[in-house]
């Protein structure tokens, strides 16, 4: 099931399924209409997420509620929000080598960008033996077909093409097979990054500050794909600009599952539901490694194949 947030006319946030690629089935509409009442699973994405697998039941059975009044179009009387608009966390981790070492090789050649180098191969090496990640601002999320503005203080803007899965289970010290029964769905993400600011923080050590943190710099959406549904392991990932093809991965290229990212991370540390893990970017996959960062006006999309595409314009 490709499950969404809303929000119609009335301003509401509103929690959907998507029936095809521009018609979403308001859950709790359909639910009042089946049963004559609403349902404290369907009050929005957290709340169904918590309801677990009884939840995800509830939802099957809605599928062909057939009211008008309970359908609307995308775009022309719905507007999607980030499926999940305020998480409980999100931690984005490292997962494709290849990643690090085409930013390295991409690095050598930009002199502005020379104190991300040591970081970099650091990074490469610390990533063979355990995984890495660090934690995103939560409040800076935004959704499919929306404005980034880029902060005054950046002028290299980059992309990065990722997925993250969403964990429905509360998890403690689990094992990477128990932690694979954690996962609710996934979804596509966005982690803009502003690569002048990351090389002035990068002595710091302690990962991405202002680089990573700005409003609207966690894009997510435009659906979360529930986990019976998806292979996180077999999805073509693609990247275009203004319609134009820029990066094209695979997630079979993932050195790291997330699973391995889960136990590891819930290792005497709970993992609630309602958290984002992100996989990190896919090799080739941010404007650094190709040499076309962003510019005012551009309008970037993140294709996963399987979820849909996460569209959104750069402002300056």
């Amino acid at each position: 099931m490709k499950l969404v947030t809303f929000r119609v006319a009335d301003g509401a946030e509103r929690l959907g399924l998507l029936l095809e690629k521009v018609v979403v089935l308001d859950l709790q509409r359909a639910h009042l209409v089946a049963a004559g009442c609403g349902h404290p699973a369907l009050g929005g994405m957290q709340a169904l997420i918590e309801a677990g697998k009884e939840g995800l039941s509830l939802v099957s059975g809605l599928r062909d509620v057939a009211t008008p009044d309970c359908r609307y179009e995308v775009g022309v009387d719905a507007r999607l929000l980030a499926p999940l608009p305020r998480p409980q966390q999100i931690r984005d981790c490292l997962s494709f080598d290849q990643h690090l070492i085409g930013c390295a090789e991409a690095i050598r050649v930009r002199m502005d960008l020379a104190e991300i180098l040591p970081r970099h191969v650091s990074m490469i090496e610390t990533m063979k033996s355990r995984p890495i990640y660090y934690k995103a601002n939560r409040f800076a999320v935004t959704g499919p077909d929306t404005e980034v503005v880029w902060p005054a203080y950046s002028q290299l803007r980059d992309y990065e093409l990722e997925m993250a899965a969403v964990i429905g289970q509360r998890v403690k010290n689990v094992t990477p097979r128990e932690a694979s029964g954690s996962i609710f769905g996934y979804t596509v993400f966005n982690d803009f990054s502003a690569r002048d600011t990351q090389a002035l923080e990068a002595g710091g050590g302690l990962g991405p500050a202002k680089a990573k943190d700005f409003d609207n710099a966690n894009a997510m959406g435009p659906c979360i794909v529930t986990s019976d549904e998806f292979d996180p392991y077999n999805a073509r990932m693609t990247a275009s600009i203004n319609g134009e093809v820029q990066s094209i991965g695979h997630s079979s290229s993932m050195n790291r599952s997330f699973e391995e990212l889960i136990s590891h991370i819930s290792q005497s540390e709970t993992i609630y539901p309602g958290e984002i893990i992100g996989s990190g970017t896919v090799g080739g996959g941010c404007g650094l490694e190709q040499g076309r960062l962003l510019e005012d006006g551009d309008v970037v999309e993140l294709e996963v194949e399987g979820i849909g595409i996460l569209r959104n314009r750069i402002r300056v």
